[in-house]
């Protein structure tokens, strides 16, 4: 891939809009390789119609976030879970 990419805080702003929670700090495990860590860490390429974020291991797609004027669409096909730390 020659576009340049930026991490996973990126999302931070367009997911705040759809979750109540920051799902940059949640754990994930890609779909690909089995690697598992925060949102934060991947690979976002941002210079499409949406965001795409990358597996920093092997390059899988993990997350695809679309937003038009009055809807949200998010893909997270590419990972197995979203692990999530509860208050409480």
């Amino acid at each position: 891939m020659s576009q340049s990419w930026i991490d996973g805080n990126m999302l931070a702003g367009g997911l705040s809009e759809i979750f109540a929670v920051d799902l940059t700090v949640a754990r994930a495990r890609c779909e690909g390789c089995g690697r598992v860590g925060a949102v934060a860490e991947a690979r976002v390429y941002s210079d499409a119609p949406g965001s795409v974020a990358r597996c920093p291991g092997c390059d899988t797609v993990l997350i695809r976030l679309v937003r038009t004027t009055d809807r949200a669409y998010l893909d997270l096909r590419g990972l197995s879970y979203l692990e999530l730390g509860l208050d409480g």
